[in-house]
């Protein structure tokens, strides 16, 4: 088999990633998604990426839809502080463990508060997330993985972020109590399945990462929610209209829902 070494670091130097673990243990508790996380940031920083990772459990992060839930009575919120970690990068990967076949608490958190950005445009008009690409790594036990990996690629893409293909990778442990990820005996580390999509994975973010960074961000045209509401309609009133009149004769078998 030919021997493929790293890509020039180089070309991947000026791109800056953030890794946010959705894990319920605050720091240092061992956390196995942390562990996983752990192989695509020593890809990345391989690569010549400047990563910057965080628990979110280890801040006091609000429940919310607004930037600064301290205006909304609050008494505390540490999210303003960490915002600006996550608006500074090209790349955003979510870590989320499993329970009872879905992602954690805090990942749905982290999910509410990006959304509370999510009308936020930059110079070109387009969300401030259009540009940044986004994945996901799971960990748990029995079931879930493409369950929560559904739903929060789905989540990063209704916000602005470009989801490059085969953005996600996990390990699942067997059915009932067992070892996980990082436990002796797991099997996790050393599963070829899990090594191989994580590592797909995380090239597939800087590929992308690198195609915007070179394009000077998304492509802008017909999409700038601002533009839209001071009329303009990016020919969208040439369209054909949403309903046409039945032809004689004809019949649908439900036509409320055609």
């Amino acid at each position: 088999m030919t021997r493929i070494s790293l890509p020039n670091p180089d070309r991947f130097r000026d791109l800056r990633a953030v890794v946010v673990n959705t894990t319920l243990k605050r720091s240092p508790e061992l956390s196995h998604t942390q562990g996983l996380l752990d192989r695509s940031i020593a890809l990345l920083r391989a690569n010549g990426v400047e990563v910057d990772a965080f628990r979110l459990v280890d801040h006091e992060v609000a429940p919310g839809l607004y930037p600064d839930m301290r205006e909304q009575g609050w008494p505390f919120d540490d999210w303003p502080a960490l915002w600006p970690r996550i608006a500074a990068a090209d790349i955003l990967i979510i870590g989320s463990p499993i329970w009872l076949g879905e992602q954690s608490s805090v990942t749905r958190r982290l999910i509410e508060r990006l959304y509370a950005h999510s009308s936020e445009t930059v110079e070109s008009g387009l969300s401030v997330f259009h540009g940044k690409v986004g994945g996901v790594i799971v960990t748990g036990n029995e079931d879930g993985v493409k369950n929560v990996g559904a739903s929060l690629l789905y989540a990063l893409q209704h916000i602005g972020f470009t989801i490059p293909p085969g953005a996600d990778a996990g390990w699942i442990g067997p059915v009932g109590p067992g070892p996980s990820y990082l436990d002796d005996e797991s099997g996790g580390p050393e599963s070829d399945f899990t090594n191989r999509n994580t590592t797909f994975a995380t090239y597939n973010l800087l590929h992308v990462a690198r195609l915007l960074k070179d394009a000077g961000g998304f492509p802008v045209g017909g999409n700038q929610p601002g533009a839209w509401e001071d009329g303009e309609r990016f020919g969208f009133d040439a369209a054909p209209p949403a309903t046409q009149p039945e032809a004689e004769g004809t019949q649908t078998a439900n036509p409320e829902h055609e």
